[in-house]
């Protein structure tokens, strides 16, 4: 029998339904509030470590937090599907496409195609997934916070681990994707 290792899960197995606070990283949990948003939580708890000093690159990392945008933002995704799975979103809790104002919108997709450009240039996939699910019927983890995934894919990356032990395999830590994206965003920049 093999024995696949993952105590980066274990974080995660122990604490899912024990959560006061989702979203709020250990590193960050000096921030006092909760929004009842993960995505909220996360901002916000970035922000106060940063506004009583903590480095802001620490405390973005800590956080998964990639880019900042007027309106939106890109992040890790805690659970990955792939690795270089993000979500772009907007800071604004709103759970419809509908009701983001027009420069949020616009600022989403040209972050989502910035993410695309980044994806490709880092992990040279065979495709991409790129999209929402809006509301909880059509799949939404976090149903109350619009946010648009993105996440590289290869052909023959969904194997017997994944349809049959309902396991996934990521040969990439969270750390080194944060930067790897965080370079290729700044790396843009110049």
């Amino acid at each position: 029998m093999d024995i696949l290792w993952t105590p980066w899960r274990y974080a995660y197995i122990t604490s899912a339904d024990n959560a006061t606070r989702p979203g709020v990283p250990a590193s960050l949990a000096a921030w006092p509030g909760d929004h009842h948003c993960v995505f909220c939580n996360l901002i916000a708890s970035i922000d106060y470590a940063i506004s009583n000093g903590m480095n802001p690159d620490e405390a973005e990392a800590a956080g998964g937090l990639i880019l900042r945008g007027e309106h939106c933002f890109i992040c890790l995704n805690a659970y990955p599907y792939t690795s270089g799975h993000v979500m772009v979103m907007p800071y604004a809790h709103m759970d419809r496409l509908a009701l983001l104002p027009a420069a949020a919108a616009h600022e989403l997709i040209e972050l989502a195609q910035r993410t695309e450009q980044a994806l490709e240039r880092l992990y040279h996939p065979h495709g991409l997934n790129i999209g929402m699910n809006l509301g909880q019927a059509a799949g939404a983890g976090v149903a109350g916070h619009l946010h648009l995934h993105a996440l590289p894919r290869w052909t023959g990356d969904t194997n017997f681990m994944t349809t049959v032990a309902e396991t996934r395999i990521l040969p990439e830590e969270l750390e080194t994707t944060w930067k790897r994206m965080r370079a290729a965003f700044a790396e843009e920049q110049s």
